[in-house]
């Protein structure tokens, strides 16, 4: 598990002052690079490779607002992972008082650069628990 943590920025809020909801979608994105970069994996290298993980399929349960400048924790951890896929979860909370701002899961298909599915390159299974 992973974590990142960073301050809403107010550019990220609607007219309403609350973070706009499909920022958490980035933010899950943010805390997915991450994850990846610490196990040994750099999404530039993969893409470099001809290896790109496509989203099939995202969703978000939102919880309570969060509001700008607000500090927000994000984990992620790998909650399936096969040759073809990978699945992780994901946990957005206020730092300040631990209270859960939304959950997701995000799921990926490896695909070849012509965006057609292909298996992921052996050096990289064993980064996603993969044997």
């Amino acid at each position: 598990m992973t974590e990142i943590q960073f301050r809403v920025r107010y550019a990220e809020t609607d007219q309403m002052g609350v973070v706009y909801h499909a920022n958490y979608l980035v933010w899950m994105e943010m805390g997915r690079v991450e994850m990846c970069r610490s196990l040994g994996v750099s999404y530039r290298d993969m893409e470099a490779e001809g290896v790109l993980l496509i989203v099939a399929e995202a969703n978000c349960r939102y919880m309570a607002p969060a509001r700008y400048d607000d500090e927000v924790s994000v984990m992620t951890k790998v909650k399936r992972s096969t040759t073809r896929l990978l699945e992780f979860e994901y946990a957005i909370s206020s730092v300040e008082s631990g209270r859960k701002l939304a959950v997701g899961v995000t799921t990926h298909i490896f695909c070849n650069r012509e965006l057609r599915p292909s298996r992921l390159p052996e050096r990289y299974r064993n980064a996603f628990g993969l044997v």
